[in-house]
C-alpha cells in the first residue's frame, strides 16, 4: 500500500503564496499521473490541476497562479500557489496514480484571510 504524505498548508492574506508537498512512499518514477483537488465547504471537490509526464494542466480557475511541478531527486511533487484569494480557502489533497490505482494524500488545509 503506497502511503502518500502532504505538507504545506497553512494561512496566509490574500496575495500571497504557499507550496504544497506530495511525497508518496512508492518511487517517484513509477508515478504516472498526479493531480491536486481542493475541498470547500459546501462544495463538491474541485479538480485544479493534474501532470501525466511531461504534460501539465490546470484549471481555468486556477490558471496561472497554480503551476504543478516535481523534485524527482527528493521524490516529491507540488503545487506552488501564488496570489491566492480568500476563495482559494479549502482542503487540498493530492493524488497519485500508479498502475491501476490512485492513492490520495491526507489533505492540508488552506486559509487565505486578512
Amino acid at each position: 500500500q503506497v502511503q502518500v504524505a502532504e505538507s504545506g498548508g497553512g494561512t496566509v492574506q490574500p496575495g500571497g503564496s504557499l507550496r504544497l508537498s506530495c511525497t508518496p512512499s512508492a518511487n517517484i518514477f513509477t508515478i504516472q499521473a498526479t493531480n491536486w483537488f481542493r475541498q470547500t465547504p459546501g462544495k463538491e471537490r474541485e479538480w485544479l490541476g493534474g501532470d501525466g509526464g511531461s504534460v501539465s494542466v490546470t484549471a481555468d480557475s486556477v490558471k496561472g497562479r497554480f503551476t504543478l511541478s516535481r523534485d524527482n531527486a527528493k521524490g516529491t511533487v507540488y503545487l506552488q500557489m501564488n496570489n491566492l484569494e480568500p476563495g482559494d480557502t479549502g482542503v487540498y489533497y493530492c493524488r497519485i496514480s500508479i498502475g491501476s490505482q490512485d492513492y490520495w494524500g491526507q489533505g492540508t488545509q488552506v486559509t487565505v484571510s486578512a
